[in-house]
């Protein structure tokens, strides 16, 4: 029987074939003319096997929820396998006339060969009986860790199915202890968690996740356990196809504070390895969830961006452009009959039920819960216009500004990375742009204040680059009188490190690119800021260093090429030197050089044509 068929089988169906075969072993045993003893003892092993394979069948039927059926249909296969070998080589004991009897010729060794196979059949069985724990009245229960003849080359697969199948079967202690060896294997290497996907242990752990009536302990071993298996694409896409993100969402609203902190971590995890787990996220507004809790104890009498509520037409366009991103493969959520669907018709949550032990909780505890809401909201934001919108539209902007003026590291950094993210997504569509950051928004002006006095105070580069990468972001949402900003970005030019000073350039750069409407009035603000000085000295520093500022100066001398402070600087000497390999690894060069040396001519050193420089 191939193996694709047992699978697609009833597992009533995939039984009943060596049963059947048991019976044959054991008719063609009576039946035997030759090696009787020996077909007897085949037909002892074949009736074993028999007993055992009805004990399983009964286990399915009296279990009253559902049989764990992975290492059920695997070792059934490979016994029925052997019986068929059995069958074979005692029908060749029959008399059935000289030709078959000089053809078909039996020795003992055929038969040790086949009774060796039968043992290990009748191991592989005692042992699938033993993690059903089955004693002639049904039931399951305790972990077992011996190794059937099957699993003798690889013993991890049947560590997987003895926990899997606790987490089916076992007391609650037992679903506990095998959340956590799953997530112990799991923590190992890549091919357990291979395995544990493989073997169906994504479904019984989204099961112990959801159920409240079993303990605090099992749901935050079952979180565990999904966050180390979350670190794949296709493993991520495993626990969205088994309906893992309505369990998690709703959780995440009503749990206590230490479940929400793993649930929080395994949202970060999905939506760091996979676009499908984003957007699924977003369509059960996971966002309102993290925003209240990252809020959470924030002073009542801070100002408020909008009502905090979404409107119709706001949800309506974001499921549309959910929609227009979802491949049709994964629009299972519409299709019925999805073995976990029936337990989420309802994707409210109360969020009121831990509220008094949240209050009594530690303060680190809190703590800890704002660090995996924060790593959360800023996992989902990469790369997403659709969540940056939904961040915006709730009171998220306001309150990672306040977290990021109140706190300070790991939870400091990662407000501003999703603050970085979420201007990286305003800077590529207008829409969240004008609605998120328009100039008299309190949000938007709380954001840019916070990014600005990081910018200053802070002494921490992995603080200043995301702070300085989101005023870059932003740079078409200043008017040409906000100088501060450039002030503050140029002021960074000369910072000590490299990288900080390349990522000022680079901010610098979006001010004055041809993109920005005021780039003229921006390019005159930076000279003023005496920017030009440490824009020379980083063209002798590392490669990125030396890009951006080489942009940037070309920008300068395109949008306010008269400025006595490039002549004085001896920009035009330094753009005439540049090596010109760059140009292959930097297209954009080759056209900025030319024509920033171009308008510095025409301003310092008599008009020359754009020609003649671009043949230079």
């Amino acid at each position: 029987m191939a193996a694709m068929e047992i699978e697609d089988k009833r597992i009533e169906e995939v039984l009943s074939f060596p049963i059947l075969l048991s019976d044959r072993i054991r008719q063609a045993a009576d039946e035997a003319d030759f090696f009787k003893i020996d077909c007897a003892e085949v037909g002892k092993q074949a009736d074993r096997l028999c007993q055992m394979l009805r004990s399983i069948a009964r286990i399915n039927t009296s279990t009253t929820g559902s049989l764990y059926e992975r290492p059920v249909r695997r070792i059934v296969a490979d016994v029925s396998k052997n019986l068929d070998r059995g069958l074979t080589l005692v029908r060749k004991c029959k008399r059935r006339g000289i030709l078959r009897r000089v053809v078909r010729i039996v020795s003992t060794t055929d038969f040790r060969k086949v009774n060796n196979l039968l043992d290990s059949s009748i191991g592989d069985m005692k042992w699938l009986l033993s993690i059903f724990d089955y004693d002639g009245g049904g039931g399951g229960g305790g972990i077992v860790l011996s190794l059937p003849p099957i699993a003798s080359n690889d013993p991890i697969i049947s560590w997987v199915w003895s926990f899997i199948a606790s987490l089916y079967l076992g007391q609650l202690n037992d679903k506990i202890e095998a959340a956590n060896e799953l997530a112990s294997l799991a923590k190992d290497n890549d091919r357990n968690k291979k395995i544990i996907v493989e073997e169906g242990g994504i479904f019984p752990l989204l099961k112990l996740l959801k159920d409240k009536n079993s303990s605090p302990d099992a749901q935050t071993a079952a979180a565990v356990a999904l966050f180390y298996l979350a670190n794949d694409e296709e493993r991520v896409r495993e626990i969205v196809r088994e309906m893992g993100v309505p369990i998690i969402v709703l959780l995440l609203g009503d749990s206590p504070t230490r479940i929400q902190i793993k649930l929080a971590d395994l949202v970060a995890e999905m939506a760091d390895h996979s676009s499908l787990a984003q957007e699924e996220f977003a369509r059960e507004n996971v966002i309102r969830p993290l925003v209240t809790l990252l809020s959470y104890d924030i002073p009542k009498d801070e100002p408020k961006f909008g009502n905090g509520k979404q409107s119709i037409h706001s949800i309506v366009q974001i499921n549309k452009e959910l929609e227009k991103n979802s491949s049709g493969l994964y629009n299972y959520r519409r299709i019925p009959g999805s073995p976990l669907s029936s337990h989420y018709s309802d994707g409210s949550s109360k969020g009121v039920s831990y509220r008094k032990e949240k209050e009594n909780e530690k303060p680190e505890m809190k703590h800890q819960l704002k660090i995996s809401c924060a790593k959360a909201l800023w996992m989902l934001s990469k790369g997403s216009v659709v969540i940056s919108k939904r961040i915006t539209e709730t009171k998220g902007l306001l309150c990672l500004a306040k977290l990021v003026e109140r706190e300070e590291g790991e939870l400091q950094f990662n407000c501003l990375m999703t603050i970085m993210e979420i201007t990286a997504a305003a800077e590529s569509n207008a829409d969240l742009r004008r609605a998120a950051f328009k100039t008299n928004s309190p949000a938007a002006k709380a954001v840019v204040d916070q990014l600005l006095r990081v910018i200053k105070e802070s002494d921490d580069p992995t603080l200043k680059i995301p702070a300085v990468r989101s005023v870059g972001s932003l740079a078409r949402t200043f008017p040409a009188r906000e100088t501060r900003v450039i002030g503050s970005l140029v002021e960074l030019l000369s910072n000590g490190n490299l990288d900080v000073a390349a990522e000022a350039a680079a901010s610098l750069e979006k001010f004055t690119s041809q993109q920005n409407f005021l780039c003229t009035e921006h390019s005159k603000t930076i000279i003023e800021y005496r920017g030009v000085p440490p824009l020379m000295r980083l063209l002798r520093g590392n490669e990125r260093s030396k890009l951006h500022g080489l942009m940037l100066l070309c920008y300068l001398a395109s949008h306010a090429g008269n400025s006595e402070a490039l002549e004085q600087a001896r920009v035009f000497t330094a753009l005439e030197g540049v090596d010109r390999s760059l140009f292959a690894v930097h297209p954009e060069l080759k056209e900025l050089v030319p024509e920033a040396m171009y308008h510095l001519n025409v301003y310092h050193s008599g008009v020359l044509t754009e020609r003649q420089y671009n043949g230079h």
